[in-house]
């Protein structure tokens, strides 16, 4: 049998999962829910929640299989869910979008963001600038694009970047700024003064912002700042998010980018050849969620904090420094003060040993940077409260 070659090794090799014999690995996220399944434990390493999303949305999904949603929709996404986006950049962000040309819907964010990578970037000799660590999928689809990643660190404990080594990341070779804010895996939300040096880059040099803003309605102290609301940065601003963070819905696979019309025509002429379309049903109910009251929008972000400062406290109690996060799912901890060198050995013990899971922060990381967060471990805080208490319950057998 010949070979198996492509381009499949080097995105493996891009998110560090392509083995010394050039065979793949799994991700750190399969092993560790495949360890909590079969120990039994509390399983904080995947970010998904353990809930439903609202009941007026799982009815409008059901709703619109029985109307007979159930055939291909239109490319860019049904009508009144392009509306409902433009209507929600408005309504929260004071962004005016024509959603018939500037909105494309998308399957999930991972989708957008492949989609907009390939689309924008032109191979070798081009340059991605993230902010490190950071999710894995971006690391992949640079390396799938041909593109040069280059990264920019955010450290323990607070995680803003130095903009002096974010100023010396992006040059002329630059095609895109790529931002998540808030981040995962860190939880830090960028201050003003950050967002505002990322739009000074990217004029100088002439690059694209593209930011990553799943976890927008999930900042736990003050609204969330699109860099697209800064002065001089929606002219060259493409904006992705979803529906499976806010909603509960991440099943669903329905995300969204947003921005320049000329940006999201390049964008779709590359993801019509990905998916094609994605959730028929799902569109409508989502147009459903996106209008809901603002009492929801601020009740999760209440909810989520408060499943935050759970954690938090559990884990400070079980002998973990703790970083604390400013938004979205997860919390970083430092496992150094429990004796602990290699955070990755400590994840795979961590399941047999307490009945938790957790995701080394190195997963996150290149290989020239993973000995900076070798202790740091990333726990999901969106679960039920019972559930984060038989958490915090079970990891202090760590500390006794």
């Amino acid at each position: 049998m010949r070979h198996v070659s492509g381009a499949w090794k080097r995105t493996a090799a891009g998110a560090g999962l392509l083995g010394a014999d050039g065979s793949p690995a799994p991700t750190i996220f399969a092993e560790m829910s495949a360890l909590a399944a079969a120990t039994g434990a509390v399983n904080l390493g995947q970010g998904f929640p353990d809930e439903d999303g609202p009941a007026e949305v799982l009815e409008a999904a059901r709703a619109a299989i029985a109307d007979g949603w159930n055939q291909y929709p239109p490319g860019r996404g049904i009508p009144d869910l392009l509306a409902a986006i433009a209507e929600h950049q408005r309504r929260f962000y004071g962004l005016e979008l024509d959603p018939d040309r500037e909105v494309l819907v998308t399957a999930g964010a991972t989708e957008a963001l492949a989609a907009t990578l390939l689309a924008l970037v032109d191979g070798p000799g081009d340059e991605v600038v993230v902010f490190e660590p950071h999710y894995d999928s971006y690391a992949a689809c640079v390396a799938l694009s041909g593109a040069t990643l280059r990264t920019v660190p955010l450290r323990w404990p607070d995680f803003q970047p130095d903009l002096d080594e974010l100023a010396a990341a992006v040059t002329d070779r630059t095609r895109i700024i790529l931002v998540n804010d808030p981040h995962n895996p860190t939880g830090t939300v960028f201050t003003r003064e950050t967002l505002l040096e990322i739009v000074r880059l990217a004029h100088r040099h002439d690059a694209v912002i593209v930011t990553d803003e799943v976890y927008e309605h999930l900042v736990h102290e003050g609204p969330h700042t699109p860099i697209a609301t800064l002065p001089g940065a929606a002219e060259r601003t493409l904006t992705i998010s979803s529906a499976g963070k806010t909603f509960r819905t991440t099943g669903w696979k329905i995300g969204w980018v947003s921005g320049p019309a000329d940006l999201i025509t390049a964008v779709l002429a590359v993801k019509q050849y990905l998916t094609y379309v994605n959730g028929a049903p799902f569109q409508p109910a989502i147009a459903t969620a996106l209008r809901l009251p603002d009492a929801f929008f601020h009740g999760i972000a209440a909810d989520m904090r408060r499943k935050s400062e759970l954690l938090g406290q559990g884990l400070r109690e079980a002998g973990f420094a703790v970083s604390t996060p400013q938004g979205g799912y997860f919390t970083v901890a430092d496992a150094a003060p429990l004796g602990v060198h290699d955070a990755a050995d400590f994840c795979r013990s961590l399941p047999g040993r307490a009945g938790v899971a957790g995701i080394p922060l190195t997963a996150f990381a290149t290989a020239e940077r993973r000995g900076e967060y070798a202790t740091l471990v990333r726990f999901a805080a969106c679960k039920r409260l019972p559930v984060l208490e038989e958490a915090a319950r079970r990891l202090a057998a760590l500390r006794a």
